[in-house]
């Protein structure tokens, strides 16, 4: 089961997308707002099948943050802040992005 945990760390990396975009250009485009929502739902699911034994060798990262925040966004779409998921995409994915990175094996970048 570890190399599929190693598999859903490494799509909580895919977070390219938002390099290079501002908060006024996420406002204008819709494409690029429900992109990002997507890829932090994807996070948070991917974090969701990761096992508490794994959740627990790697402590520092917020698993239940991660987790809550797809919750949110998939039981309550209709009502997902985007200034929420912009300033996690912007303040908090690159923190975990860095915390992942230290952990993850080369061979699952």
């Amino acid at each position: 089961m570890l190399n599929d945990e190693w598999v859903y760390v490494g799509h909580m990396l895919a977070l390219e997308i938002s390099s290079g975009k501002d908060k006024e250009t996420y406002n204008q485009d819709l494409t690029l707002r429900l992109a990002l929502t997507h890829l932090v739902q994807v996070i948070g699911e991917a974090a969701q099948r990761v096992s508490n034994t794994f959740r627990d060798a790697y402590a520092d990262v917020p698993w239940r943050e991660i987790i809550g925040m797809r919750h949110r966004i998939v039981h309550d779409y209709l009502n997902v802040d985007e200034d929420v998921v912009w300033q996690v995409v912007q303040d908090d994915l690159p923190l975990l992005v860095e915390k992942l990175n230290r952990i993850i094996p080369p061979e699952y970048l």
